[in-house]
């Protein structure tokens, strides 16, 4: 079974295939000594005709296995909603919250201008040398999620992508290869996120890659963060499942590109902006008064998990 797994789908087939051909060469080698009349036209012994026709019936049962394999493989590759969500990130740089954030504490949530982002990388350890491999972000703006001015980039990141997270993202070393690394894009990035307050789900995880970047590239995010894990904690404390597919399901938004940059930055953008409105009916109407809410839920979240 090990070996199975490891050699994946079409490999299990192909090993199939094989195996078929041999063991139908195995019965003509049989049929050849028992019954050497057989083989030959109008023979007596067993009909050669019997022979092809079942070789030519598992040929086309195992031809459609292959193409049925193919369209599984490739329903799977795209569709990764069955996938477990990213492991909750915690105790990274993701809160560094700006020193001037205080200027804008008073701020209406609604008044204020929003960049939801999402990274794909290639692991879980940003301070152990993974790095982005894929970035893209959506701004909201009165409760509008502006995907049409969406920003979407791959990223080199010059080192091989494992093929544990390629079962995720789907971003492999050849789509990559061409593209620039992290030094190149964050610039753009950072110009698309201008001043607004960023977004993100479980928000320490993709802030500490932006963090760890900041010294070799010089492009500092000094924004304001929101993280609408916290946000949904805060809001939902009964519920056991905070990820961002439980999240959206609560809450009827749809979810399309799941476990890409893109898509899971709309699908972010989109319960955040459900979000808004619920926050003000419980007295949540400033930009302070949800960043303690927050800071309240991630002491409280952090030592939950850890112990």
């Amino acid at each position: 079974m090990r070996l199975l797994r490891e050699m994946g789908i079409r490999g299990a087939i192909g090993l199939l295939w094989a195996a078929a051909l041999a063991g139908a060469v195995l019965v003509l080698a049989i049929a050849a000594l028992v019954w050497p009349e057989a083989l030959a036209a109008g023979g007596a012994g067993l009909p050669v005709g019997i022979v092809w026709a079942a070789l030519a019936v598992l040929a086309a049962v195992m031809a459609g296995l292959w193409a049925l394999t193919d369209r599984v493989i490739l329903a799977r590759l795209h569709d990764r909603r069955g996938l477990p969500a990213r492991p909750e990130f915690h105790g990274g740089r993701g809160f560094e919250q700006p020193f001037h954030g205080d200027e804008l504490d008073g701020r209406k949530l609604a008044a204020l201008r929003y960049v939801v982002f999402d990274t794909e990388t290639t692991g879980l350890r940003p301070s152990e040398g993974d790095e982005i491999i894929s970035i893209a972000a959506v701004r909201c703006r009165d409760g509008a999620v502006e995907e049409a001015d969406a920003f979407s980039r791959l990223v080199n990141p010059v080192r091989p992508i494992p093929r544990a997270s390629i079962r995720f993202h789907g971003i492999t070393d050849d789509m990559v290869a061409g593209e620039p690394p992290i030094g190149e894009v964050l610039p753009a990035f950072r110009a698309y996120v201008g001043d607004a307050v960023l977004v993100a789900h479980n928000a320490d995880f993709d802030m500490t890659f932006l963090r760890l970047k900041e010294a070799g590239t010089g492009i500092e995010f000094a924004n304001v963060v929101l993280d609408t894990l916290l946000i949904s904690v805060f809001l939902d404390p009964l519920s056991r499942n905070h990820s961002l597919d439980s999240i959206a399901e609560r809450l009827g938004v749809a979810v399309e590109g799941r476990h890409t940059a893109l898509g899971d930055s709309i699908a972010t953008a989109r319960v955040f902006c459900k979000m808004l409105p619920r926050l003000e009916a419980r007295g949540i109407a400033t930009l302070g008064q949800v960043l303690q809410a927050s800071a309240r839920i991630r002491r409280r979240r952090g030592l939950d998990l850890k112990y």
